[in-house]
């Protein structure tokens, strides 16, 4: 790479990474998003301690463990009354002065039908109602079921039972995520990245393009290099920040998966989190591919945003001519649902293949574990030989469309630029 086009590179990087958007961007969005995901949990599970306290009032005998049991695992303060004693005579009055959030009175009709009073000043919100439902509901049941002698299989049949998902196939193994959920969660959120990244970074691209043809700049540049030069340092450059952007996202989740969430767990309620969420995490491969497909996209879709500023003389006209450009980016994104719902099916893997989609489509199906090797070597080359392609025919419209003012190219004029340019 020539010395001039390192230091196009150098100006296009250093001049976005110095701005307070990118800081912003980069290191406050990931901030931002952490502080709302604390916050939000705390608030989910711990409100205040008078509010999660509960009185529990068992006059069936029988159920007062087992729902006990239950809602502390739901986050309440459970404390037991025995019936008739003077704590349930005091009852009213600690509702009343807010040391108590509320009472849950276990009676007659709860064995028979599930049903319980809960007496409090306020209602409480729809999750800590649902939480209270179903622990004296599946506590009732289990006691019903447990005096039958056919108890343990009624409830091995009322809970749902499982289905044990097995794969087989070349490179196809068992994991732990036997669902599958967790791997199609994945493949939608990282594609869905992706889209965002090709999206924004493109445009960026477009608007580098821009801003140096209609300011003039572009003609004192290419006096001294090449526009394809121009051009691949304004690619390379741009891309070289979305990159730093990523890469500082991906270390800051590691540090937040490595220590910040085992930090936080003694601040939680039990439970609170639900699952350990370093055990779900897509393996090397996968986010290997992840690298490829922004890489490789980004470039096929930098060429071509490229392309479209060295057409255009004004915003206007830009904004009407990337419309097909941002359309091979959307529509992957609205096939991305069916694709993942149906990932094995020929027309899932016709779409992936499509050079133009293979950066999104593909690595969903290959992070929802749905498309086997040779297909994710497949959709690579194929985008590699269409990136040599559109870059060939980017780089002919750019370097006779940079230095071009006035009206916008006709079809047969750009026809004209890609044969003889």
């Amino acid at each position: 790479m020539s010395s001039v086009v390192g230091a196009v590179i150098a100006r296009e990087y250093l001049q976005r990474v110095r701005t307070r958007t990118f800081l912003v961007g980069t290191i406050g969005l990931p901030l931002l998003m952490l502080a709302l995901f604390v916050v939000s949990a705390l608030m989910a599970g711990s409100g205040g301690s008078a509010e999660r306290s509960l009185a529990l009032v068992d006059r069936t005998g029988v159920l007062e463990s087992g729902v006990a049991a239950r809602l502390a695992a739901a986050g309440f303060e459970v404390e037991s009354v025995e019936p008739g004693s003077v704590a349930e005579e005091e009852l009213e009055s600690r509702l009343l002065d807010g040391s108590l959030g509320g009472a849950l009175f276990l009676e007659s009709g709860t064995l028979e039908v599930g049903s319980a009073r809960l007496r409090g000043v306020s209602v409480p919100s729809l999750l800590r109602r649902i939480g209270i439902q179903q622990a004296v509901s599946q506590t009732a049941l289990e006691v019903r079921l447990v005096a039958s002698e056919e108890g343990p299989a009624l409830a091995a049949l009322l809970s749902g039972g499982e289905l044990h998902l097995e794969t087989v196939g070349a490179g196809r193994e068992d994991t732990a995520d036997e669902d599958g959920t967790t791997a199609m969660v994945a493949g939608f959120a990282g594609a869905f990245l992706l889209y965002v990244v090709l999206l924004v970074y493109g445009t960026m691209v477009l608007r580098a393009v821009l801003e140096e043809k209609t300011g003039r700049i572009a003609e004192i540049i290419l006096s001294s290099m090449r526009p394809g030069q121009l051009m691949l340092g304004k690619i390379v450059g741009v891309g070289a920040v979305g990159l730093t952007q990523l890469a500082a996202w991906i270390l800051f989740g590691a540090i937040l998966l490595g220590t910040g969430i085992p930090a936080m767990l003694p601040f939680f309620p039990e439970g609170g989190l639900g699952f350990d969420l370093r055990a779900h995490l897509p393996g090397a491969g996968v986010f290997a591919f992840f690298g490829l497909c922004f890489l490789v996209g980004y470039f096929l879709y930098a060429s071509l945003f490229a392309a479209v500023g060295a057409m255009c003389s004004t915003e206007e006209e830009a904004q009407q001519l990337q419309f097909p450009v941002v359309m091979l980016v959307v529509v992957p994104i609205v096939f991305l649902a069916p694709v993942l719902d149906n990932p094995t099916t020929s027309w899932a893997m016709g779409l992936s293949l499509f050079p133009f989609f293979s950066p999104i489509l593909m690595f969903a199906r290959v992070a929802a574990g749905a498309a086997p090797v040779w297909e994710a070597a497949l959709s690579v080359v194929l985008m590699l030989a269409t990136l040599m392609g559109t870059a060939w025919v980017a780089g002919r419209i750019y370097r006779t469309g940079i230095l071009m003012q006035g009206k916008r190219p006709t079809l047969p004029e750009l026809w004209r630029w890609v044969r003889y340019g």
